[in-house]
């Protein structure tokens, strides 16, 4: 519980100094960016060569299953300063009770991510903003599946980022650091590079199509632990329809590819289905 405190204050720390401005050049968002359920069918690729993997989306299997999702930012502005903090949480267990054999439960998503990114505006072109960004984040889960323990890594990042254009909202590409304590007894750190996006588009009035992605690939190890994935790629691609009020629903995809080292072959998780979410923006400051 310690270690969950410490963690929960690194990303609350920024608080403390917005509070104690009282700037009128800075601002204070709460970026409800999405709570809700989602409706969806996987299918995954490969699963035989990744079920040592804590990796949740490799090691699942084909189902269909609701999943529920908390997305939240904390966004801070001063000045050419953007600080953001994250909270991300996503979870979908499906369970099958047999009349003649015992149950047997399949976690289709489990996701505990919280974040903190400072990036500073050096230069503005016509509302896109480009300058150096820092990124700090912490990812775990609620639980691990089928004897695997949870996943439990501490990530650093320094780059550069394009953000706050009407369409690109952020496109970055940094160094990783990470430091994976998945499992107890092998501890591993890891370097490595990443390049993310997240695009947002309105269509139409209450109608707004989202893309989210990453890709991550990794050159150095201090161990060989055969888990540890080599490359990794995750995109999303949403759209939002507002139904009433905040509440939207639409369709979305997304898709998860990804090589560990002890095998030559990728696993994949391509999901599809339908999102119910509320969303909304609290002013602050």
């Amino acid at each position: 519980m310690n270690k969950w405190v410490f963690i929960l204050l690194l990303c609350l720390m920024p608080l403390s100094s917005v509070m104690a401005n009282d700037g009128k050049d800075s601002s204070l968002v709460l970026d409800l960016r999405r709570l809700g359920l989602d409706f969806s069918k996987t299918q995954v690729r490969n699963a035989e060569y990744y079920t040592t993997s804590p990796v949740t989306a490799l090691s699942t299997s084909n189902q269909e299953y609701i999943k529920g999702i908390l997305d939240v930012i904390l966004e801070y502005n001063k000045n050419k300063f953007k600080w953001d903090n994250g909270i991300l949480l996503e979870y979908g267990k499906t369970t099958l009770k047999p009349s003649n054999a015992p149950p047997a439960s399949d976690e289709s998503a489990d996701k505990i991510l919280l974040s903190s990114n400072l990036s500073y505006a050096m230069w503005d072109f016509y509302g896109l903003k480009i300058g150096p960004t820092l990124r700090e984040a912490y990812q775990t889960q609620f639980s691990g599946t089928a004897g695997n323990p949870r996943q439990n890594v501490i990530r650093s990042s320094l780059g550069v980022s394009l953000f706050d254009h009407k369409i690109i909202k952020n496109l970055y590409l940094v160094g990783i650091y990470e430091y994976d304590m998945t499992y107890s007894n092998q501890k591993d750190s890891k370097l490595g590079a990443e390049l993310g996006i997240n695009l947002e588009y309105t269509v139409r009035k209450g109608v707004k199509l989202s893309a989210d992605g990453y890709y991550r690939e990794y050159f150095d190890y201090t161990k060989y632990i055969p888990t540890d994935l080599e490359r990794d790629l995750s995109a999303v691609l949403r759209l939002d329809t507002t139904m009433w009020g905040n509440f939207t629903m639409g369709p979305y995809v997304k898709y998860r590819l990804a090589k560990a080292r002890y095998t030559s072959v990728y696993g994949s998780n391509f999901m599809f289905g339908i999102s119910f979410s509320y969303i909304n923006k609290f002013l602050l400051k």
